[in-house]
């Protein structure tokens, strides 16, 4: 599992934040704001957008990267700042906009970069417990299949 710290700095366009790894049993501050290495899994620039006093949901944004040679799964755990955290995805269907979650994690394949942003793959941040606000970091937890402990 990884913990990611998101900072929001703006409600306008995107901005970086900051990610930390952590093992089950001992936490890890960041000593680098935006990439890391779990594993064989890459992840750069996380961001979170502000959200509007009273909004019951966010989203959260990232680029992942699978260096290893077997696929590896993704999905979110807890956060601080929402009762439920889900990777989610976008698609347009008879010219609506929909979003889902994506079921038993988002599959990253050997090699593969994804990249979770806006109108396409995210990080869903449901039933707010307070609005993510400029300045002000969030935690989240995400969970990797395979990808292993943290190797700093």
């Amino acid at each position: 599992m990884v913990m990611a710290i998101w900072k929001n700095i703006s409600i306008g366009p995107p901005v970086a934040l900051v990610l930390a790894a952590v093992t089950p049993l001992i936490f890890a501050p960041p000593a680098r704001a935006a990439d890391y290495d779990i594993g064989s899994i890459h992840i750069t620039q996380p961001w979170a957008r502000a959200t509007p006093k009273g909004a019951s949901s966010g989203a959260a944004y990232m680029t992942i990267t699978n260096n290893g040679k077997t696929p590896d799964r993704v999905s979110c755990v807890s956060s601080d700042a929402s009762a439920q955290c889900q990777i989610h995805t976008m698609a347009m269907e008879d010219g609506v906009m929909k979003m889902r979650p994506v079921e038993a994690g988002l599959e990253i394949k050997p090699g593969e970069t994804v990249m979770l942003k806006p109108s396409s793959f995210h990080v869903m941040l449901l039933n707010l417990k307070h609005p993510l606000q400029q300045g002000k970091m969030v935690k989240a937890t995400l969970k990797f299949e395979n990808a292993g402990d943290d190797q700093r």
